[in-house]
C-alpha cells in the first residue's frame, strides 16, 4: 500500500489548509505557494493520479471539478467580463505535476500572459 499523498491528507484532515469550498467530491483550498493573488486548487476526494489516468466513468467528476472552479471565481469576484480566471490541469512532470492526485488550479487576480510556462 502506498503512503497517501499530500492531498489525501488534506481531505482527511491530518493536515490543515484555508479550505474555501468542499462538498461530497470535492474540497478547494488555498493553495500554499500561489502563482498568482488568488491561486485556488480543487481537489476531488476519490484520488485520481492525473487527468491522463482518469476513465470515461470519471466524466461527471471532471465536469465537477471544473464548474466548482467556475463558481469559486464568481464567488470571490474575480469573474465577469471585466475580469477572468484561468483553470490549469498540470499532467505528467513534464506537465508541471508536483502531487500525483489530480487537482485544478484557479488562478487569478492579475493579468495573466499566454502563452503559459
Amino acid at each position: 500500500m502506498s503512503e497517501p499523498t499530500l492531498f489525501e491528507r488534506i481531505v482527511a484532515r491530518e493536515i490543515p489548509a484555508d479550505i474555501v469550498r468542499e462538498d461530497e467530491r470535492c474540497i478547494a483550498f488555498h493553495d500554499i505557494s500561489p502563482q498568482a493573488p488568488t491561486h485556488i486548487l480543487v481537489v476531488p476526494k476519490r484520488p485520481i493520479a492525473r487527468v491522463g489516468e482518469a476513465g470515461d466513468g470519471d466524466a461527471e467528476l471532471l465536469g465537477h471539478l471544473l464548474l466548482t472552479a467556475r463558481d469559486i471565481a464568481r464567488d470571490l469576484g474575480v469573474a465577469g467580463e471585466d475580469k477572468g480566471f484561468r483553470i490549469v490541469i498540470n499532467n505528467g512532470a513534464d506537465g508541471g505535476e508536483s502531487v500525483p492526485h489530480l487537482h485544478v488550479h484557479l488562478l487569478a487576480g492579475r493579468s495573466l500572459g499566454w502563452p503559459p510556462g
